[in-house]
């Protein structure tokens, strides 16, 4: 999708989460995708290495990233540790659960793959902005 396309979509949907998705399994990213829209989400990038992470959280601009830990192999930790510099929430998805993840990460939102879509909706509860009552 062009550059121009997802700035033009994201400035349409204002009021919904911009998320970046970090996963390397492409099935599992296209399921998380549906899952993310159907929640009110717009994947504004994705990323399936740690490279392509790191770039996406420098060069684009969203409200939310879902960071699979385990890319090929490589952990995700770097781009955890840029996303909380910058102050953007994340939550982590793994297939190993809480022993899967390291320590001093365990704090953060943590999903065991698979997820149902209720549990993703309860973790992007914790950081959705309230919108006013009408």
């Amino acid at each position: 999708m062009p550059i121009e396309t997802l700035e033009r979509l994201t400035a349409q949907t204002s009021n919904q989460m911009r998320t970046l998705l970090v996963e390397d399994e492409p099935l599992v990213r296209l399921m998380t995708e549906d899952i993310l829209t159907s929640l009110g989400c717009v994947i504004v990038a994705t990323a399936a290495t740690l490279t392509q992470a790191l770039t996406c959280i420098k060069t684009t601009e969203f409200d939310l990233a879902v960071l699979d830990i385990n890319l090929a192999g490589t952990e995700v930790y770097p781009a955890a540790e840029l996303l909380l510099s910058k102050g953007t929430p994340f939550i982590f998805v793994t297939g190993y659960g809480q022993r899967g993840v390291q320590s001093a990460w365990r704090e953060f939102p943590i999903l065991q793959k698979p997820f149902i879509s209720r549990q993703l909706e309860e973790a992007i509860g914790r950081f959705r902005p309230e919108r006013p009552s009408t």
